[in-house]
């Protein structure tokens, strides 16, 4: 049995509209969705004693997710992770994209699906968010309609992302929410243990691009197909973080992705995909600058994300798996968070 209620979250500046959340409860999980980039601010989780955490970073109002901030569990779009330069072609034609990450262009741009209110239905067991992304929007071609659904059941957070374009654009959807087994405002993640199914990674650039090859993980550090404790990895890798999208061996089908295991609560999180990529992120890029629930900071390695998706800069590698979308076709894929206690 699943309880939605709904609640304003906050008010935009000057006039600008109303973010509203939304409360999804069962009798495993609780989750709070908003309609500011379809944003999971909170979800809580029971340890092996039954006391429930909220195991995502994130903000308790609304200024936090207004202000400059990595992208805390909110959708990410028009085209998830980065494009190189700014730039693609499509049909002989150039488009050029707002550059917002050194010289790239990331999750959409500088007004990505993030920074937008989308439009909530409520449904018995969730909500769907729907919005158009004018042709144009942020240098991409053609309107294109987006839904997202979020919907619980028992431990299992089901999130679907469907699209429409009315002219030939890429189109690569996440959500970027920040996981912390121990509890958002636990300081670092080195002691939970990570296993991603993938037998191939792709190395990039300074600047994080892709560099075109498929590597194989084996006899590397990206080699997380049997379990490892994240810290002594690092170590022992001399690594600083992981910030890679790892190459799912499935198919379009709903296939294993990856599971994390926190050994001091017990909590698991295993994910399932339909996507042929995942972007592991260790959250290099916090600082302890931000102030987040419950007054907590979040420095360097204080939390991980598993952004399942289509592979970074595919618009620009031809022989990455296509993400173009297409008028008449219709992009359709889902992701499945499952929590358990072990």
């Amino acid at each position: 049995m699943v309880s939605v209620t709904r609640a304003v979250f906050g008010d935009l500046p000057s006039g600008a509209g109303t973010v509203e959340k939304f409360q999804l409860q069962s009798d495993l999980l609780k989750v709070d969705i908003i309609s500011w980039g379809c944003t999971i601010t909170a979800l809580e989780v029971k340890d092996r004693q039954g006391r429930a955490s909220d195991v995502v970073l994130g903000f308790a109002e609304l200024e936090g997710y207004l202000q400059k901030q990595p992208y805390f569990g909110a959708v990410v779009g028009r085209v998830a992770n980065r494009i190189a330069k700014g730039t693609f072609t499509v049909d002989g034609k150039e488009y050029k994209l707002a550059v917002n990450n050194g010289p790239n262009s990331l999750h959409g741009g500088v007004r990505g699906f993030d920074k937008v209110v989308w439009t909530p239905q409520v449904l018995s067991n969730g909500v769907q968010f729907s919005r158009i992304s004018p042709d144009g929007e942020e240098g991409y071609p053609g309107e294109l309609k987006v839904w997202v659904t979020y919907t619980l059941d028992g431990g299992e957070l089901m999130v679907n992302y469907r699209a429409q374009a009315s002219q030939t654009t890429p189109v690569n959807l996440t959500n970027h929410s920040y996981f912390n087994l121990a509890g958002q405002g636990s300081p670092n993640i080195y002691d939970h243990e990570v296993t991603i199914e993938a037998d191939a990674f792709l190395p990039v650039d300074e600047t994080l691009i892709p560099t075109g090859e498929v590597a194989p993980v084996q006899g590397t550090a990206f080699d997380l197909r049997k379990p490892v404790e994240l810290g002594k990895h690092l170590q022992e890798f001399r690594i600083h973080g992981f910030d890679h999208n790892f190459c799912l061996k499935g198919s379009k089908d709903k296939h294993f992705c990856a599971r994390v295991h926190h050994a001091g609560s017990g909590r698991v999180l295993e994910v399932y995909t339909t996507q042929p990529g995942v972007q592991f992120y260790t959250g290099n890029f916090l600082d302890g600058t931000l102030k987040g629930k419950s007054g907590a900071v979040y420095p360097k390695h204080s939390g991980f994300c598993l952004e399942t998706q289509s592979w970074p800069d595919a618009v620009n590698q031809p022989h990455f798996p296509p993400v173009l979308l297409r008028p008449g076709e219709e992009y359709d894929h889902t992701t499945w968070f499952k929590f358990s206690v072990a």
